[in-house]
């Protein structure tokens, strides 16, 4: 019985005629379908869907959903990725049905409330971030950064001074300067000091006339701080050019230091990482930005507008960057967010912060000596290890996080940033408890331990997961045939 559970598709529990529906007797008209589609339309063969009852289907796909980690399943350390446990209070006011029934044509004056809670939502982040005016349109993170350097240009073009490159340093997500390029500027590296920040020396070399702005990530993907953001900021705006933040590590920050406050001209605003918004599975997300003064006029349109306590959008900034995404963001995201931002308040908002920077703090200093630390500065929410010493005993990363599995828990991101070798990127976030943290601290030294005495049940790892060691290489290149296979 558990074989035909688990272990078969659902195209192979599928019976002729068998289903899990009735319907009411056809109480209009009948028609063929021959009358109401043109026949060039029409499928030349059944659709190959499988027939099963109502329990059968439910099973099938409860159990799919067994197999697969998520935060809900287990501890989930995804470095910079901030996945964090999302509360169930944001789905009980998401599904709230005048927000869950909402047509994005609906009429202003029947979408008071959904206005409103966008107005406010845009107001907090806008208080939270330290800045001049925010955006909710953007719906990713990605899209935030496009948004934000795209306002960049637009400021530029309007100074009629066009510049050609953005700064992006070597220890930055992968979406900077591609998002860089996507816009039409030139990516300029800049190198890491000793101490895993921006080498300033570095920077005074490749900053000119020619430079649009800067992408910085603060505190950057080792989990470091860069404590001198004032000088750096001072020499961004000797050049004229605009200080961009990516602001995927706020869950560092919140009511502590605001970006506005270190001179940040832009910063977008991850949501599912920060807010508690569902983060995975291809979506929906969102990436609102939040702009200085230099740059409020060029934010995308429509913007939300209060006048004499009602609510509408407002297209006339003319000179805008125009519109980002349909209609205006994925509004599901917005509710859960506003949620979790109404439910913690500013001492709440600190508490978070507070609690991801100990987290991260305890989880490195019980595993510091069993891996190398090639970064050794103090972090806030995330650090980086290297899996280097375990190499040198035949154990790539790779594996350590294949024998993770077995343990139950997610793999931390690995071979990122690049500056790490066998890098580990762990952020346990806020939300974890001691007991968690301490778990998955003694599979990694457990692991570490197997690597000295029986390093095969590493290389060989996972053990325990539905599908075992697939071939990573021939994945990536022969996607199909991997498939068909």
């Amino acid at each position: 019985m558990n074989a035909y559970i688990y272990d078969k598709l659902i195209f192979e529990i599928s019976k002729a005629g068998r289903k899990g529906y009735t319907l009411p007797p056809n109480d209009v008209p009948f028609r063929h379908v021959e009358d109401l589609i043109p026949e060039k339309y029409l499928r030349r063969t059944p659709a190959q869907l499988p027939e099963t009852s109502e329990n059968e289907v439910v099973r099938h796909y409860v159990n799919i959903s067994t197999k697969n980690h998520h935060i809900d399943k287990g501890f989930y350390p995804l470095g910079s990725c901030t996945m964090k446990y999302n509360p169930k209070v944001n789905e009980t006011t998401s599904s709230m049905p005048g927000f869950r029934n909402t047509h994005p044509h609906t009429p202003e004056q029947f979408s008071q409330g959904a206005l409103e809670l966008m107005y406010e939502l845009a107001g907090m982040l806008t208080e939270i971030s330290g800045m001049k005016a925010t955006s909710l349109q953007p719906a990713a993170g990605a899209q935030g950064e496009l948004t934000g350097l795209l306002m960049i240009r637009a400021y530029h073009d309007k100074q009629g001074k066009p510049r050609k490159k953005i700064i992006v340093p070597d220890s930055a997500h992968g979406t900077n300067p591609a998002s860089v390029t996507f816009a039409g500027y030139e990516s300029v590296n800049v190198k890491s000091n000793k101490n895993g920040t921006v080498d300033h020396d570095d920077l005074a070399k490749v900053i000119d006339e020619d430079v649009a702005g800067l992408m910085l990530t603060n505190p950057n993907t080792l989990g470091i701080f860069e404590k001198q953001i004032v000088k750096i900021e001072k020499m961004i705006r000797d050049v004229g050019a605009l200080l961009y933040m990516d602001g995927a590590n706020l869950n560092a920050l919140l009511g502590i230091t605001r970006p506005g406050d270190m001179g940040i001209d832009c910063v977008h605003i991850n949501l599912h990482k920060t807010f508690s918004t569902p983060h995975g599975g291809g979506g929906p997300g969102s990436g609102p930005v939040a702009v200085s003064h230099r740059l409020e006029p060029f934010l995308p349109v429509p913007r939300v507008v209060k006048e004499n306590d009602h609510y509408r959008f407002n297209f006339d900034y003319p000179d805008s960057i125009g519109k980002v995404h349909t209609f205006y963001g994925n509004f599901g995201m917005l509710v859960r967010a506003y949620t979790y931002i109404r439910m913690h308040g500013p001492d709440g908002l600190r508490g978070i912060s507070e609690n991801a920077i100990i987290n991260a703090n305890y989880l490195l200093a019980r595993l510091r000596d069993y891996f190398d630390l090639e970064f050794d500065s103090p972090v806030m929410h995330e650090f980086v290890l290297s899996g280097s010493r375990q190499k040198a005993m035949g154990v790539r990363t790779m594996d350590i996080a294949k024998r993770l599995l077995d343990y139950g828990f997610h793999a931390p991101t690995i071979y990122f940033p690049l500056i790490v070798k066998e890098a580990l990127m762990i952020e346990p976030t806020e939300t974890e408890t001691k007991e968690t943290l301490d778990a998955f601290a003694d599979a990694m030294i457990q692991i570490n331990e197997e690597i000295k005495t029986n390093k095969d049940i590493v290389l060989k790892a996972p053990h325990t997961t539905p599908v075992k060691r697939l071939d990573d290489v021939k994945a990536a290149k022969e996607i199909n045939v991997c498939f068909k296979e």
